[in-house]
């Protein structure tokens, strides 16, 4: 961790009770994760990989099992105090802001909420004007008396966001923050969360299924499977050069992909049964087409587990056949 590290996560692991005897639901199973002052990062992966549940640990909501969350050099402290005066400085924007507001509150109402929670003793009303109108809500004043339904979807957007920002975050977490607007609204969005961190210099995390958003606003990217990073690095670097086949997957779906898109057959296995060897070999593509076989990796990808990527700012993928083919590739460190 350096003086530039806002957020660090070591090795974090989140486990719930499984059902009926069922053996324990591993949903983080250990992550490393670091967040730079003034830096994008988004998480990417498909539903049920684990992020939101890692998401909502970075944010104080779940309290990890094994490893431990730290904040500007503090660690994190789950005492009702610490929390709330966490909160102050980490905020979290849902993906549906019809969800996410009461339709019985005006839009001033919505926004002071977290003021007011928080024992804010200064001018509400012009905290409340001024992160409206940083969320591009302008004037203002215009807006104090609307309700949610008479708003269009990309304003109830930017009014989640001004609920977040009224508290002056160091950190907003954005869960699918553009997942259901339509898509002339989305670049409006995520140019907003771009300016307001050359702006405030605030960092974001964005948690998204869409490595086509991450090409758009993030700095780094962060690839989650069932409950683990399997890939990281610049989004140049990710994007433009992925290493993991599950990240080339993800990839090769977006419309300007180049070839065919990967499908991947099945569901990600149960969390509470995750397999040995690669957590991804029985959907991979690489081994299903005799690649690893022919790379000498087949075995291993089928019985040796990989190790946890480290929080290094650096490019790294767990996998048995990209460390083989590519162990001194440009940038890349697979993990093997």
């Amino acid at each position: 961790m350096t003086e530039s590290t806002l957020l660090d996560a070591a090795d974090v692991h989140v486990t719930f009770p499984g059902r009926r005897g069922s053996g324990s639901a591993r949903a983080v199973d250990g992550v490393h994760l670091t967040l730079g002052k003034g830096e994008i990062v988004a998480l990417v992966g498909e539903s049920g990989c684990g992020k939101t549940t890692l998401a909502r640990t970075l944010l104080g909501l779940e309290k990890p099992t094994a490893g431990h969350v730290t904040f500007d050099g503090a660690p994190l402290s789950y005492d009702s105090r610490s929390l709330k005066a966490y909160r102050n400085r980490v905020q979290l924007v849902l993906q549906d802001p019809s969800g996410s507001l009461n339709p019985r509150h005006t839009v001033y109402e919505a926004v002071a909420e977290g003021l007011r929670v928080h024992g804010y003793a200064g001018d509400e009303q012009a905290k409340v004007a001024e992160a409206l109108a940083r969320a591009g809500l302008r004037p203002p004043e215009r807006f104090f008396q609307r309700y949610p339904h008479e708003l269009s979807g990309g304003q109830r957007q930017r009014v989640v966001i001004a609920g977040a920002l009224v508290l002056d975050p160091e950190l907003i977490v954005a869960d699918e923050p553009v997942a259901s607007l339509d898509a002339s609204v989305r670049g409006e969005i995520l140019a907003l969360l771009l300016a307001l961190r050359e702006e405030l210099g605030l960092s974001a995390l964005v948690v998204t299924h869409d490595l086509g958003l991450a090409w758009n606003i993030a700095d780094r990217v962060a690839v989650m499977y069932l409950g683990r990073v399997v890939e990281t690095g610049t989004v140049e670097e990710v994007l433009t050069s992925p290493q993991h086949p599950y990240t080339q997957a993800l990839l090769s779906v977006l419309p300007e992909a180049p070839g065919e898109p990967v499908v991947l057959t099945g569901e990600p296995p149960d969390p509470t049964r995750i397999p040995g060897g690669c957590r991804f070999h029985a959907r991979c593509q690489v081994l299903a087409s005799g690649e690893a076989e022919r790379a000498g990796v087949a075995d291993a990808c089928r019985t040796k587990d990989l190790p946890v990527l480290s929080a290094e700012h650096r490019t790294q993928a767990a996998c048995h056949w990209a460390a083989r083919l590519t162990p001194q590739g440009p940038g890349a460190s697979p993990a093997c």
